[in-house]
């Protein structure tokens, strides 16, 4: 089991910056493949950014160009560098894991909320 703990989430203007952090605990070894999803007011959930372990990354559609996803293997955090930010990329962003990319993400942080205006 992984607990995931997301950070540097709040409020900023269009055109601005945020990095959001995903620290990781637990059984992190298994866990190769790391992601960002988010959720907006009354929209679905979408998958934002994944990072596998050989450090191979995908993006939406949404936020390629301006979106950044890493990773830090040996403090076990993933990192989201949004630049450019946009009024409609105001969600709960969510941190998630799993043994696969392909697979269903069963681990999940709490979120945490980016707000655009």
């Amino acid at each position: 089991h992984v607990q995931l703990v997301e950070s540097g989430g709040g409020s900023v203007e269009a055109g601005g910056s945020l990095r959001l952090s995903c620290a990781a605990t637990g059984d992190t070894y298994s866990r190769a493949c790391m992601a960002w999803f988010r959720q907006g007011p009354g929209k679905q959930r979408e998958r934002v950014a994944t990072i596998d372990t050989d450090g191979t990354t995908s993006y939406a559609d949404s936020v390629k160009d301006r979106f950044t996803i890493s990773r830090d293997r040996s403090a076990n955090t993933v990192y989201l560098q949004m630049d450019k930010l946009r009024p409609e990329d105001t969600a709960m962003y969510y941190c998630a894991s799993e043994l696969a990319c392909a697979f269903e993400f069963g681990d999940w942080g709490q979120g945490t909320q980016v707000t655009v205006s």
